[in-house]
């Protein structure tokens, strides 16, 4: 089993959507990122903690690659808006890849670089590539959000 960390706004639809992806075996909500230990999500939607609200997904590679996990976090967010997804705004939805290892870290870059010389996007990707320092996992009430509301 491995782990990656993503940040791509709020953290509900992150979950869900990786919860879809068959090789994932976790994806818990939390906090990542930042300088403040045990943030509490109230402390984190403040702006003042430096954290991204991030799903720290647990994964088998031998059914799920790390690429095809890139792959799934391009798709579900606007990579190139600074600080913000949708009407979500301010650092804690800023899009970000917190790496566990220099593989990860150079899978990351090829990734950013071909979607940079690509035509996906038509503004520059601004994306936070950083090692994972701690995650903090979310309050109760965040895991399986949508699934605990009956939405999709």
């Amino acid at each position: 089993m491995e782990k990656a960390t993503f940040g791509a706004g709020c953290f509900w639809g992150i979950e869900h959507a990786f919860r879809k992806v068959d090789g994932v075996i976790e994806a818990p909500v939390g906090y990542a990122g930042g300088t403040t230990p045990d943030p509490t999500y109230e402390q984190v939607c403040s702006g003042q903690t430096g954290h991204a609200e991030v799903v720290e997904v647990e994964f088998d590679p031998a059914k799920v690659s790390y690429n095809e996990l890139l792959e799934v976090f391009w798709t579900i967010h606007d990579p190139t808006t600074l600080n913000r997804q949708g009407p979500d705004i301010g650092t804690q939805y800023r899009s970000a890849i917190y790496f566990h290892s220099p593989e990860q870290e150079q899978a990351a870059k090829e990734s950013i670089a071909a979607l940079e010389n690509g035509d996906r996007f038509r503004n520059p990707i601004v994306t936070e590539l950083a090692p994972i320092d701690r995650f903090y996992m979310g309050e109760d009430y965040h895991q399986r959000y949508f699934e605990k509301q009956g939405q999709h």
